[in-house]
């Protein structure tokens, strides 16, 4: 599902380059429910949005699905990520003056769906996350988890092959992150690729494989307790 091989990253920082990621090889397989762990500048963030296509590499290959990115308008790449990615964010991101309803909905939008039927698909994945009741409701009428949960659900709704998660559980509570992690892991045993990044111990242990980055390079890649138990990897 995800290939990446060698796979280089740097900024421009004044007159130098910061290199972020140093030739980074990683191959997750379709259903697979992975996270990324590391400190702040190990350069998981940069690995993230270069597999969710909000950024670009500088060398190495990276596929998705089997197709290679390479030299991606933001048009090409809008319509991969529409077709193929699901997102989560730490910050929910949430439009504020929009429903429940309307934020789950939007996807469908994109791809062109009328008001009818986007409707009937967003309140069925409310539905799946236990928020139906609360589709009305403005994001400042919810709580954190319910935030979350509606943008868990709006990442579902054009049911993409991958959920990319950054930091889904940074701004809850330790009960509410919980339940978070069991309904990601839900989605998982349904067999959607699921790909958390996370500094979160207790986060990447829910997970069934934890590969650690340090300063842009894997330092260890392993399967969990729960991976061994639940799934076995070639």
């Amino acid at each position: 599902m995800i290939k990446i091989k060698k796979l280089h990253k740097s900024y421009p920082v004044g007159k130098d380059f910061l290199h972020v990621l140093k030739g980074i090889d990683l191959h997750i397989k379709e259903g697979e429910f992975v996270s990324i762990m590391g400190s702040s500048g190990s350069g998981k963030s940069t690995l993230l949005n270069i597999v969710g296509l909000l950024d670009i590499h500088d060398e190495g290959s990276y596929y998705l699905n089997g197709q290679k990115i390479e030299s991606l308008d933001e048009k090409k790449a809008a319509i991969l990520r529409n077709k193929f990615l699901g997102f989560v964010f730490q910050s929910f991101n949430l439009i504020s003056y929009k429903t429940a309803l309307e934020n789950v909905a939007l996807p469908l939008y994109y791809k062109g769906i009328g008001r009818k039927e986007r409707q009937e698909i967003a309140l069925n994945y409310l539905d799946k996350v236990g928020l139906k009741d609360w589709a009305k409701h403005l994001p400042n009428e919810l709580s954190g988890g319910q935030k979350q949960r509606v943008a868990i659900a709006r990442a579902l709704v054009a049911n993409p092959k991958v959920v990319l998660a950054d930091e889904p559980t940074g701004a809850l509570d330790s009960t509410t992150t919980d339940s978070v992690m069991e309904l990601l892991k839900d989605i998982n045993d349904e067999g959607m690729t699921v790909f958390v990044i996370t500094h979160e111990q207790e986060v990447a242990d829910q997970t069934d494989r934890i590969v650690t980055l340090k300063d842009g390079v894997i330092i260890s890649d392993e399967i969990t307790e729960k991976g061994k138990k639940t799934k076995h990897y070639v």
